[in-house]
């Protein structure tokens, strides 16, 4: 009998489900948004205002852009993984894009809440 040794961080699942439900929250916050914006007769400050002053709207703005982050982090994870052999450079691509993507979630809440 072949015996079978599992090695790696086993992230195939997890991240493949991950991706498929942060691509689908992407598609209905595209969607919500792009009907709305058709169903408006004019689209000018006042209106764009009152959009992102309802706190639902906010939460799914910045669910969205999470899903976002999320999506670009495995991504640029699973690139970085496969084509990127030397280990320090990868972990340099690593923490580079760790830090960028948390500098843009900070940067997110900012602008949605005004902190």
């Amino acid at each position: 009998m072949l015996e079978r040794i599992v090695t790696g961080a086993h992230y195939g699942l997890r991240d493949w489900l991950i991706q498929r439900v942060t691509a689908v929250v992407m598609a209905l916050y595209a969607l919500c948004m792009a009907l709305y914006l058709l169903w408006l007769p004019k689209l000018n400050y006042d209106t764009w205002t009152a959009l992102f002053s309802n706190n639902v709207v906010r939460s799914f703005t910045l669910l969205f852009l999470l899903g976002v982050y999320y999506h670009a982090w495995i991504g640029m994870r699973d690139i970085a993984m496969d084509y990127v052999k030397p280990a320090w450079i990868r972990l340099s691509i690593h923490v580079a894009v760790i830090l960028a993507l948390l500098m843009y979630v900070i940067w997110s809440v900012q602008i949605l809440w005004g902190f």
